[in-house]
């Protein structure tokens, strides 16, 4: 008996690698990363869980794509500008893209079969270091020091009750003032209230650390 073909339903026809991944991102983007499944990424596709094999061999090899995607989407150090201006770029793009992608935060670093945009991404950044004078070893240096801060404020960022001014403002004086008797907690009553009375914004604080990183990097450049 000569066996049947095997047939693509009919709604698999539409699927690509490229649709799975970004499907795969927008349901992380929702409602984080932990929860995602293949079983659930194919319900939403509204194709046979065995369909996605065919493009992403399990959830790893889903993750490794995601994550691609993700450095994709932060913009390179340019090579027009000086090292710290071009770090800068990048440190600020790094930022906003994991605001829109927070699940990844923990993950850009995991990854032990990274994507070429990864690659690309960390050779562009070993190349404006090293083209800028820093040696193999502090150039790795500022690489950690550089990522370790720009996930880190990111992680926080993601936790804050407050994102701007005005929220900070509301918070402090509905919330953490009336937990801060003056008498007891003398310091942070007075910084509180300080703040708030100068409009202090949280966000500032990314520029404000990756200045003071990058000033302090700044003599290592021609360290052995």
């Amino acid at each position: 008996m000569t066996p049947r073909a095997k047939r693509t339903p009919a709604s698999d026809a539409g699927l690509s690698k490229q649709r799975v991944v970004a499907e795969a991102i927008r349901l992380a983007d929702r409602d984080g990363v932990d929860g995602l499944s293949m079983r659930r990424l194919a319900d939403v596709l509204g194709s046979g869980a065995m369909s996605l094999y065919h493009y992403v061999a399990n959830k790893e090899q889903l993750l490794d794509a995601m994550i691609d995607v993700v450095f994709a989407e932060i913009d390179l150090p340019p090579l027009d500008s000086d090292w710290q201006t071009a770090m800068r770029t990048r440190s600020a793009s790094a930022r906003q893209v994991l605001g829109r992608h927070r699940w990844a935060i923990g993950l850009m670093e995991s990854r032990t079969t990274p994507g070429p945009a990864n690659l690309r991404h960390h050779e562009a950044m070993t190349a404006c270091l090293r083209r800028a004078g820093f040696s193999v070893p502090m150039a790795t240096h500022a690489n950690w020091l550089l990522d370790s801060y720009v996930y880190g404020f990111a992680l926080q960022e993601a936790g804050m009750a407050f994102h701007d001014a005005d929220e900070l403002a509301e918070m402090v004086e509905d919330v953490y003032l009336p937990q801060l008797p003056p008498e007891e907690f003398p310091f942070l009553s007075e910084s509180a209230a300080a703040l708030v009375a100068a409009g202090y914004n949280p966000a500032d604080e990314f520029d404000v650390g990756l200045d003071l990183i990058l000033d302090a990097l700044e003599p290592l450049r021609t360290s052995a």
